[in-house]
């Protein structure tokens, strides 16, 4: 008898460990011990059933946060606030008027208050921001993430990136780490961070939907981040951060036909950001190189009325008068195939080497005239200031 219950015993035993182990292999959630519910009184006589609290040392990140990226980059993303003068014109503007009766009601002044938000570039108190936030602006606060508002002065500004760099008197602020955009994929997740409608700051999940975006119209210099992360008003200036809270690039424009966020969101990438922030920290502007030509692309249509084998190179539209160009001898009709031994693309690509060039220096440039090529030697010259809308 006790031969039969010990069998019995260690065949349900052996049954029982054989489905564990299937369980185990196949179905491992099932076996989680879920965390022990508390009774947690509520209003003195009510209480709710809730998992025990862990110390926030313990606490380990889910799986898809990015808790940790925001928590890096967040304290470097400020507010910016500007406030500028808006003067009205009189009422009654007419000398024959004033003649019979007198100078009527002077013109008003009202103050026009704006939001943007920035990203602080330094420790010791450089901020970046777009052109555009902080453009005639008479008074410019920042607002920092511990609550502090501070002053800030405009250091430099360069409207064909459309960015902009500040400055405020504190010692050791949260300095972002810049990351490098030139890395990014079409399909990597990205953190757009600002102070929307000024609700506060907010983070914004997505991905970048498109690298080296231009002909947008926005900026003269264009590559931008194409982004779905959610960007609206005040998000301008703000942070476009990797999955590690680097800063890859600065939120600048939407494409919106509303004005709210539709999950195309453009961003200037670190690329043209570390060179424009240098020259404007160093100089207060960007210096840049300059033909003095009208580029566009070739079209099909262009490439059939010249006559040309491919649609390969630029084609110089317009050539300004006196110019660096002009001087060189280039002409309307040019198709500019090569400078300094460097193939031309499309005109986002011939500006940005044309940018790079140092004003005095002597360029190789290669163009295609009557079918044939012609060199010649263009003396760069220094491109003039963007005029101020």
């Amino acid at each position: 008898m006790l031969r039969r219950l010990w069998l019995v015993f260690a065949q349900a035993t052996t049954v029982g460990l054989a489905l564990l182990f299937i369980v185990a292999t196949l179905r491992p959630e099932w076996l989680r011990r879920a965390p022990m519910a508390l009774s947690t009184p509520v209003s003195g006589s009510v209480s709710i059933q809730q998992v025990a609290a862990s110390p926030a040392s313990g606490r380990a990140e889910p799986a898809g946060s990015y808790a940790e990226a925001a928590r890096r980059a967040a304290p470097a993303v400020v507010s910016i606030y500007t406030t500028k003068e808006i003067r009205r014109p009189p009422v009654v503007d007419d000398p024959l008027f004033e003649r019979f009766f007198g100078q009527g009601p002077r013109g008003s002044t009202d103050r026009i208050a704006s939001l943007g938000s920035g990203v602080i570039a330094t420790a010791d108190g450089y901020v970046l921001t777009n052109n555009h936030v902080v453009q005639a602006a008479d008074e410019i606060a920042v607002a920092l993430s511990d609550g502090r508002r501070l002053p800030a002065q405009l250091v430099g500004a360069d409207p064909d990136t459309d960015l902009a760099v500040l400055r405020v008197k504190a010692p050791n602020l949260p300095a972002i780490t810049f990351g490098r955009a030139e890395s990014l994929n079409v399909g990597d997740v990205v953190l757009a961070i600002g102070n929307p409608f000024d609700v506060g700051q907010t983070v914004t999940l997505g991905i970048v939907s498109a690298l080296g975006r231009n002909n947008l119209g926005i900026n003269r210099y264009e590559n931008f981040i194409q982004t779905d992360a959610a960007i609206n008003q005040g998000n301008s200036g703000g942070a476009l951060i990797d999955v590690h809270g680097n800063l890859v690039g600065v939120n600048t424009a939407i494409y919106s036909r509303t004005g709210g966020s539709i999950g195309i969101g453009f961003a200037i990438p670190t690329t043209i950001i570390t060179d424009v922030l240098d020259q404007l920290i160093k100089q207060g502007r960007v210096v840049r190189g300059y033909f003095g030509i009208e580029p566009e692309d070739i079209s099909p249509e262009v490439a059939e009325a010249l006559k040309l084998p491919a649609a390969d190179g630029v084609h110089v539209r317009g050539v300004v008068r006196d110019g660096p160009a002009a001087r060189a001898g280039m002409e309307p009709g040019d198709i500019i195939v090569s400078i300094n031994n460097i193939r031309v693309e499309n005109t986002p690509g011939v500006l940005t080497q044309i940018a790079k060039l140092v004003p005095g220096s002597a360029a190789r440039v290669v163009v295609m005239r009557s079918a044939r090529e012609v060199p010649l030697t263009v003396t760069v010259g220094e491109r003039p200031a963007p005029e101020r809308r």
